[in-house]
């Protein structure tokens, strides 16, 4: 995941200073390039945070994407690199430290799919999927969080998928890995608070260290425009409000629990799928 595209920026050298509520935050974002991910990192720049954008392969349009964020004003970066392979994971953190000297946010949001039945998924295609899905979290996560609890405050958001929550035919190992995420973040959400406690730094009205999980239903995406209208016809029959929902709406869950006004708020999984699974 090194660095391509868009010269050096430093946050400002305090968090939380100007007038945005996100002024002088350090985000990154994987798989922060298009869909989800792209509507995360605007909705996070918008509020003043620097903005480090992850991508698997395509790097033309990670730099066109880069460019148009900085044309809207949004501070930021670029970084490519396999989500799946712990060392790239470790690199990214290094880059992003080294180039903006923090990390104030980390937002979990690449992922993949090799959809089959469980008696014709291959041993390869599940766990590349795990590496990917679930190990990549932990892999982004481990080094953030330690930056964060030395520092006394961060904001970890993995993302997730209603597919984690209620399962679906053909995608076993999708499943399993989004499912995951909500035990990874569980745990590390009190990890961080018992560190904090250990460490004298759990104080009445502080920012703390917080780790939560977003999972989306069926999002308009790139992933799901192709679909045949009877497929998409068929899940909008099972979403209560009858329609997929948008990017942006994701990024707006994920905005507010990095912001300073979640702070009350770990370990916590937010559902927003219109009512497809309720519980």
């Amino acid at each position: 995941m090194s660095e391509d595209g868009g010269a050096q920026t430093a946050a400002p050298p305090a968090a939380g200073t100007g007038p945005r509520k996100l002024e002088g935050r350090v985000a990154i974002v994987t798989g922060g390039n298009r869909g989800i991910g792209a509507a995360i990192c605007r909705s996070l720049g918008r509020e003043g945070a620097v903005v480090a954008a992850g991508y698997s392969s395509n790097k033309d349009q990670a730099a066109e994407f880069l460019s148009e964020m900085q044309s809207e004003g949004i501070e930021g970066s670029v970084h490519q690199g396999n989500i799946g392979k712990a060392e790239d994971c470790q690199r990214v953190i290094d880059e992003v430290m080294e180039q903006h000297g923090r990390i104030d946010i980390l937002v979990n949001n690449a992922g993949i799919t090799a959809d089959t039945s469980v008696l014709k998924m291959s041993a390869e295609d599940w766990q590349k999927v795990l590496d990917v899905n679930l190990s990549g979290a932990f892999h982004m996560s481990k080094p953030a969080l330690a930056h964060m609890i030395e520092r006394g405050s961060g904001r970890i958001v993995h993302i997730s998928s209603v597919i984690g929550e209620q399962g679906n035919p053909g995608q076993a190992n999708y499943a399993a890995a989004k499912s995951g995420l909500f035990g990874l973040s569980m745990t590390m959400a009190r990890e961080a608070a018992q560190a904090l406690g250990k460490q004298g730094k759990l104080e009445d009205g502080g920012l703390g260290v917080t780790v939560n999980t977003v999972a989306p239903g069926f999002i308009q995406t790139d992933m799901t425009k192709d679909l045949p209208e009877k497929v998409t016809e068929a899940v909008k029959a099972t979403i209560p409000l009858g329609r997929l929902g948008q990017p942006e709406e994701i990024a707006r869950v994920v905005h507010f629990l990095c912001s300073d006004a979640s702070s009350y708020i770990t370990g916590q999984v937010w559902s927003v799928n219109g009512g497809m699974n309720m519980s």
